[in-house]
């Protein structure tokens, strides 16, 4: 029997420096690990970073900076609403188990006008972009919408995940450019195989008390093979990176960076140990590093001699 983890970081800032009022509500936005901001804004800075790169330019600091904060809002908003509907899974997982609706801080119906006040400030960004990246933005709620309820009917509910995380990629392409194409469709794909990668590591934590509660995973369904399926996802990621590069004709610069982006994820895949939840955590938290150069690969792609 493993030791539960945490839900978040012993030392993270919520509970050093946050008012105790203030606490409850910053840990149903999952405010207190915010690896799962960067994880939902990377795609977006990456596809927008992949339209400037097409045309030679850095990417635009404004939609950047929006990107962040629709990222914090939606993240916010996203947890809330999984955490409602998961509440009696909650309960039955250590590591959850203290989060603040299924140890009675918030209640549900506090928990849904924090949903709705994340969702329409969300909206207020959203509606300064082009036409077609307001209407991306709002399939995305299909997306996340059905997300809490894959884990019920599905082993692959990180591949749902996938889906979801990623579709900043086609929407911060849209908002840049106003339009779609292969290179962003591109990078959304491998953006899906990156997210089936690292959530795969990230539910290794729960493989115990998943099993007990009847949730479902891919760390569950490949169990001890999990290492191995990782590194497929990975290697798929990777390669469409590529592609997503090749089809808008990033530079030469893009190429020794994205090797970088390469290499990280094969390590990760190398050093996932099943028996290891704390080092999956710490594995999982790292792909926000790999995200980054990703995304300082496509900038630099940008430049041709």
């Amino acid at each position: 029997m493993t030791t539960p983890l945490p839900d978040a970081a012993p030392a993270n800032w919520v509970d050093r420096h946050a008012p105790a009022g203030l606490r409850p509500w910053l840990k149903l936005g999952r405010f207190d690990r915010p690896t799962g901001i960067w994880l939902l804004m990377l795609p977006g800075w990456q596809g927008i970073a992949l339209a400037a790169a097409m045309e030679g330019r850095l990417p635009d600091l404004r939609l950047l900076v929006l990107f962040f904060l629709g990222a914090a809002l939606m993240r916010a908003a996203g947890c809330a609403y999984n955490d409602i509907v998961d509440a009696d899974f909650d309960a039955k997982v250590a590591r959850t188990a203290g989060r603040p609706i299924p140890s009675g801080q918030i209640s549900v119906k506090q928990a849904w006008g924090f949903v709705i006040a994340c969702c329409l400030a969300a909206l207020l960004i959203l509606l300064s972009f082009p036409p077609l990246a307001i209407a991306l933005g709002a399939g995305s709620l299909l997306l996340v919408a059905a997300y809490p309820f894959m884990k019920r009917i599905t082993w692959w509910p990180q591949a749902w995940l996938g889906l979801t995380f990623n579709w900043g990629a086609l929407l911060g392409f849209a908002a840049a450019t106003g339009t779609l194409g292969w290179p962003a469709a591109l990078l959304y794909a491998s953006g899906i195989f990156w997210t089936l990668g690292y959530d795969t590591i990230y539910a290794v934590q729960d493989l115990e008390d998943d099993a007990l509660a009847g949730v479902k995973s891919s760390a569950r369904r490949m169990g001890a093979a999990a290492p191995k399926g990782v590194l497929v996802f990975y290697m798929a990621a990777t390669f469409l990176a590529l592609a997503a590069a090749f089809a808008g004709g990033l530079g030469p610069l893009f190429w020794p960076a994205a090797a970088l982006f390469g290499l990280h994820l094969a390590r990760q895949a190398q050093r996932l140990d099943v028996a290891d939840p704390l080092g999956a955590l710490s594995l999982f938290r790292s792909n926000a590093v790999a995200g980054f150069v990703l995304f300082v690969a496509i900038c630099a792609g940008g430049w041709r001699p």
